[in-house]
């Protein structure tokens, strides 16, 4: 779960660079800050819950004959492979970016675009975070539910400082000869977020077939 934990240390952070960079009019006076778009993601996960409890665990009850509709685990795989697919967002958008980053302000990318991204992570948190939630409150004996919620928080505690060693690497592995460009570079127009975003796509995908492959081992033992 760290990779997906990763993911989310996004938002606060490069997604909030990209904003910076990009079109943010509101008629001719008023910009609009880049950290408001975090507000996306919070309204979606409250938008959508009913949705999930009202819709699509009663399809899914229907459709798999399943009284509980999906599983846990089939939860946390959903709103992981959604986190995938959020992080290939960023980055088509980021590459659009860089298209557009030497044309005049006007003509270059609003920064709705980046609303996609925030949308998606917000809907993977109804699945995964809930998710691993009800795992490691259902999953421990009765006397150790307070240590299950601790793991729980404890894998976003670790993704920080995960997300901090990538960042660290990366800008250590990317930075050019003379010690100037990197993927992280301050020139909006030199830096490759979207290289990283796609190497945070490949490896919360790897993450999600190892969770994939272990749930199938101990369903079987």
């Amino acid at each position: 779960m760290l990779m997906f934990a990763v993911a989310f240390q996004q938002p606060p952070t490069f997604f909030i660079k990209q904003g910076l960079t990009m079109k943010r009019n509101i008629g001719d006076s008023y910009k609009i800050p880049p950290a408001t778009l975090q507000s996306s993601l919070t309204l979606s996960i409250i938008l959508l819950m009913p949705f999930y409890d009202k819709i699509f665990i009663p399809f899914t009850r229907l459709i798999l004959r399943n009284e509980n509709g999906i599983t846990t685990m089939q939860r946390i795989a959903i709103g992981m492979f959604l986190s995938v697919i959020a992080m290939i967002s960023a980055a088509t958008v980021e590459m659009k970016r860089l298209e557009t980053s030497n044309e005049p302000m006007s003509e270059t990318l609003s920064i709705f675009w980046l609303l996609p991204q925030y949308i998606l992570l917000g809907i993977s948190d109804i699945f995964t975070v809930v998710g691993m939630q009800e795992f490691f409150y259902s999953a421990v004996p009765e006397g150790m539910r307070t240590m299950g919620i601790a793991l729980y928080t404890s894998v976003f505690g670790f993704g920080s400082f995960l997300s901090a060693l990538l960042v660290y690497l990366v800008e250590y592995f990317t930075t050019s000869s003379d010690g100037k460009g990197n993927w992280f570079s301050d020139d909006m127009k030199e830096a490759r977020l979207d290289k990283y975003y796609w190497f945070l796509a490949g490896t919360n995908a790897l993450s999600l077939v190892v969770f994939v492959v272990l749930c199938k081992i101990q369903k079987r033992s």
